[in-house]
């Protein structure tokens, strides 16, 4: 049978509720008789994600309280020089 776990991908800080917070992913890892294959990332959630839920306003998709912002997702447009 597969084993679930949550795992940290990275740490950082959250201007929602004002500290760091973990941003993990549910591992979904293979039976015994699968060793071979790297386990399988599912759902995301934040560690704080429950005190976003006690708020009135919707937080982001870590939070699960709004699924079209991602205040962690990083800029990829501030690494792209600008053509002249």
């Amino acid at each position: 049978m597969a084993d679930k776990e949550w795992i940290k991908i990275k740490t950082r800080y959250c201007d929602h509720v004002n500290e760091a917070v973990d941003l993990q992913a549910e591992a979904v890892f293979p039976a015994e008789v699968l060793p071979d294959q790297p386990p399988r990332l599912g759902a995301h959630r934040c560690d704080q994600g429950y005190l976003c839920s006690l708020s009135d306003q919707a937080a982001c998709v870590w939070a699960g309280t709004n699924p079209a912002f991602d205040p962690f997702l990083e800029n990829l447009d501030k690494k792209k020089p600008k053509a002249q």
